[in-house]
């Protein structure tokens, strides 16, 4: 996939390029299913199957201190609009001047003559332009005006056969609430968080009998506090493990952090970086009597995430 970070380096109209356009973050079903139509109707035309993406975040320009933790960090998102088969990704610097384009200087100026657009794949309820002031009937009359053609994605299927509405905001719900099955069902993967492995309190192994990794997640969405059965990606290899998200109340700690116990795995991880993929959430966080009394726990959850881990599916990815 070829990446271009800002308009200005589209030096000449992309061939026959088909174009969807959103902030994609999740890369959930939805999203998938507006590339596979892309890709679709670009190869018919021998045409450029063609992605448009922002950075930073609308919200983040349009409303101070309104953007919620990202489902998908930016590096994240290249790698899973790559995997998809897309063409070309254009990522938009999105600034108030960039939002205060009018939707047809937006469609014909940017899109048109500076893109080279021939067909859009858009959802019906897809808006563009200051103040979001275009949407699908407007499209449509430029299209009939400036000879593209302008096509929807219809309902959408999920892994467990359900027709669903797909959202970011709802995936972001359902993490935020610990649900990680069924935010699985809505992006078609497990939910990943990564980050670098730091110094930690040197607890695990030697009091509890369980190193942990202690991770120092980007500005992305952390899902309820609790603990999970997790994979986690290292380099070239995937480990199953047990992830802990919270304060550690059975030693008083007041900080927040993220830890994951890597089953079966010895060695220095410190300043690796992890993907740790989400599974399923295991119990919610509780204070227990001593140390022994924990360590037992993590003794239980250990076994229960290697039964869920065998389970058909547990580790799908697009």
């Amino acid at each position: 996939m070829e990446l271009i970070e800002g308009i200005e380096k589209i030096v000449e109209p992309l061939h026959n390029a088909v174009v969807t356009i959103g902030n994609f973050d999740g890369v959930h079903l939805g999203h998938q299913a507006l590339f596979n139509m892309v890709i679709e109707k670009a190869r018919p035309i021998d045409g450029r199957a063609v992605a448009i993406t922002f950075e930073p975040h609308p919200v983040r320009v349009l409303k101070q201190n309104g953007l919620p933790p990202l489902i998908t960090v930016y590096e994240r998102k290249i790698e899973l609009i790559a995997r998809t088969g897309i063409d070309v990704l254009i990522c938009i610097q999105f600034t108030p001047e960039f939002a205060a384009l009018s939707p047809r200087a937006f469609v014909v100026d940017l899109l048109v003559k500076r893109i080279g657009m021939k067909a859009i794949v858009i959802g019906e309820d897809y808006a563009f332009g200051k103040n979001r002031e275009g949407n699908l009937a407007l499209l449509q009359e430029y299209g009939r005006e400036f000879d593209f053609n302008v096509y929807t994605v219809g309902e959408i299927r999920t892994s467990d056969g359900s027709v669903q509405r797909i959202s970011s905001t709802r995936i972001r719900d359902l993490v935020t609430q610990g649900d990680v099955d069924s935010a699985r069902i809505l992006l078609g993967r497990n939910y990943q968080v990564r980050g670098d492995v730091i110094p930690g309190r040197n607890r695990g192994g030697r009091q509890l009998g369980f190193p942990t990794a202690n991770i120092r997640i980007q500005n992305e969405l952390c899902p309820k506090i609790g603990s999970y059965a997790v994979m986690v990606d290292l380099e070239n290899t995937s480990c199953p493990g047990v992830a802990n998200i919270g304060y550690s109340p059975t030693f008083d700690d007041r900080q927040f952090t993220v830890e994951v116990h890597l089953i079966g795995f010895s060695g220095d991880l410190y300043g690796k970086h992890l993907r740790v993929n989400f599974v399923k959430r295991l119990r919610g966080e509780k204070r227990f009597g001593s140390p022994a009394e924990l360590s037992a726990q993590i003794k239980r959850d250990v076994a229960e995430a290697l039964k869920i881990m065998a389970a058909p599916g547990s580790s799908a990815t697009i």
